[in-house]
């Protein structure tokens, strides 16, 4: 019989629609504007911390929703984000520099809908605030590495080629190797061009003095400036992993600069802790023969250098570095049998072979762990950039038991938070070169609300007149295409917050309103067909029949057509392009169903199997 299905599809259609109500329902419950306070460095807080907060709100007579202590952390929910403004600057003068607080958004989701995994959109940097970095790369601090590494690959290599020299030293962008003598600058000029193609040796010979000068060519620099920028860039993507950002963006802008957002992230204290840190490890040799008296006077023996601790004691260590942090793989926290912290490492293969071959020959003398970082120092220079400076500080001695291989810990570290950010950024990998924060801006929750707030009433005055459009024009099959536009819109919050990884951008709502525009094209097709087949002659049975049967090619061919150029926006776009890309995308599979297969079963429920003579339509 014509215009009927089976019990099964108009049960899957709505089990379809019910399941999408049912996720789509945490975004009607929201977000509460709350402020979130942690201790300084990763320390936990305390009880008396929460009481600190409870008397600076009742003192200031704010009004809040709750207060709680969750995961190391208190929470502080409010009504409205003007009183959540206020109270964060009440909050940190009454607290003081000792803890960080930090403007967030809490679920207010109901335990009902949190016990099945029902949870609210991930709202974008536009709709939830956030913070923006704008990120430039130290090129010359690349330089500078990469220069040294070189000065200490061609120790090594002369060294086994038994060509004996003066000295080898590194410039800015150059290394200079003096000889004794003309055959020892063409041995030595032999030797390093055959290994390395890709810079250029000038051999200069006045006074007595042979100098072989090592400089990059023009096209390894190119590549190396490159490379530091994406490198870090891969770095920065695995350090907001660490951060559980949903759909974070980083990417390149200019030569030199990165771009970093972070929704939802109102602690810029700590993603700048995080992101900016040029943090990583180097392990050298201690040389526990000399004088700690005149090494803090600055007098060292030849190859040697002084290092502080942390107690800013004098520890005088070898200059050349045994491995540092480009050999980590991973890196963990724990605490030792005593309950003392601890980071474990990983190294690489290679990185385990030199750590066993420097460990077997020096059992039972001193190995040093040295953690450096770059930290902004306040300045400019001339150009206007951040001067970055490095710091260094002994953290761990030990003595060398027996050999060491790719596994091993350092200990002496002084909490149990630092140990875990330490070792969530030597698991990310330390950065090719510094980079400084150059521009930064914080969006409020208020501004995203504001967003949310004039992208919602575009979709509802959008979908009003739609709706009264085809009820005007369509007349009981117009109702029939509104109630499947409605279902449309639940199917894509539905679906959008199923998806872990899918975010909502202001971009994204332009994609719904498209969509309910798009959406209404496929009920606009099915029934120009019936009322053509009506006008043929056929009865209602048969027009709506052949109506749904012939418009499916046309409907078909149009939104796959649509849906292949989402595919590309969201393959090659970023950021809110990639949103816009995933709601258009979402929103044309939806349409697609609730026009062909959710107006058919209302339409085959009212008409189906009926006698009838007239459509309204």
């Amino acid at each position: 019989m014509l215009n009927r299905y089976p019990l099964w599809k108009y049960l899957m259609v709505l089990f379809a629609i019910l399941v999408a109500a049912i996720y789509a329902l945490p975004n009607i419950y929201g977000e509460d504007p709350a402020i979130q306070i942690t201790g300084a460095r990763g320390a936990s807080v305390d009880m008396s911390t929460l009481d600190s907060v409870t008397k600076a709100l009742d003192t200031a007579q704010l009004s809040h929703k709750s207060v709680a202590l969750e995961n190391g952390s208190v929470l502080v929910r409010f009504k409205d984000t003007d009183t959540q403004l206020t109270a964060r600057d009440v909050i940190s003068e009454a607290l003081g520099k000792d803890k960080i607080v930090a403007l967030n958004l809490a679920p207010s989701t109901p335990t009902w809908l949190q016990d099945i995994g029902a949870a609210p959109m991930k709202l974008g940097l536009d709709l939830r605030g956030g913070v923006h970095f704008l990120m430039e790369v130290d090129m010359d601090a690349a330089m500078e590495k990469l220069v040294g590494q070189q000065e200490d690959a061609f120790r090594t290599e002369l060294r086994e080629a038994k060509i004996r020299y003066r000295a080898v030293r590194s410039q800015k962008e150059s290394v200079d190797i003096t000889l004794r003598n003309s055959e020892q600058l063409d041995e030595a000029q032999t030797l390093l061009t055959s290994k390395h193609p890709d810079m250029l040796f000038t051999p200069a010979a006045e006074e007595g003095r042979y100098v072989l000068t090592a400089t990059f060519t023009e096209a390894r620099m190119q590549e190396i400036r490159n490379y530091a920028v994406e490198q870090n860039i891969t770095i920065l993507r695995n350090r907001v992993n660490e951060l559980g950002v949903a759909e974070p963006l980083v990417q390149r802008q200019g030569a030199t600069r990165i771009v970093v957002e972070l929704p939802g992230v109102q602690d810029t204290a700590r993603a700048k802790e995080i992101l900016g840190a040029t943090a990583t490890l180097e392990f050298r040799e201690v040389d526990d023969s000399a004088d700690l008296t005149a090494a803090a006077a600055g007098r060292v023996p030849a190859g040697t250098e002084v290092k502080f601790d942390r107690n800013n004691r004098p520890v005088v260590l070898k200059k050349r570095v045994i491995l540092n942090g480009s050999s980590i793989t991973d890196s963990s926290s724990s605490t030792d049998e005593y309950g003392r912290p601890q980071v474990n490492i990983s190294l690489d293969s290679e990185g385990g072979s030199k750590m066993a071959a420097f460990s077997k020959k020096n059992i039972g003398k001193l190995m040093a762990t040295v953690f450096a970082e770059y930290k902004d120092s306040g300045r400019k220079n001339a150009e206007g950039r951040v001067i970055l400076e490095k710091h260094e500080e002994v953290i761990n001695q030990a003595t060398i038991q027996s050999a060491l291989g790719s596994n091993f810990r350092i200990t002496g570290i002084d909490s149990i938070a630092e140990a875990h950010n330490l070792s969530l950024l030597l698991r990310a990998g330390a950065l090719i070169a510094p980079i400084s924060i150059v521009e930064e801006r914080t969006i409020g929750p208020s501004m995203g609300q504001q967003n949310i707030d004039m992208g919602v009433q575009a979709c509802v005055w959008g979908l009003i007149a739609v709706m009264i459009f085809t009820f005007v024009y369509y007349r009981k099959f117009g109702l029939i295409a509104d109630l499947a536009l409605m279902a449309n819109l639940v199917l894509i919050i539905g679906v959008m917050s199923l998806i872990p990884g899918a975010t909502m951008t202001l971009p994204g709502i332009a994609g719904i309103v498209l969509t309910v525009g798009m959406a209404v094209d496929a009920n606009v097709l099915i029934f120009e067909r019936i009322r053509e087949e009506l006008a043929e002659g056929r009865n209602p049975q048969q027009a709506i029949h052949q109506g749904y049967a012939n418009a499916f090619s046309t409907i078909a061919d149009a939104n796959i057509t649509t849906l292949i150029t989402a595919i590309i926006l969201f393959a090659v776009g970023t950021g809110a392009i990639k949103g816009f890309a995933v709601t258009l995308s979402i929103g044309i599979l939806t349409s697609m169903f609730t026009a062909i297969v959710g107006t058919r079963c209302v339409v085959n429920l009212m008409y189906g199997g009926k006698r009838i003579k007239k459509l309204s339509i």
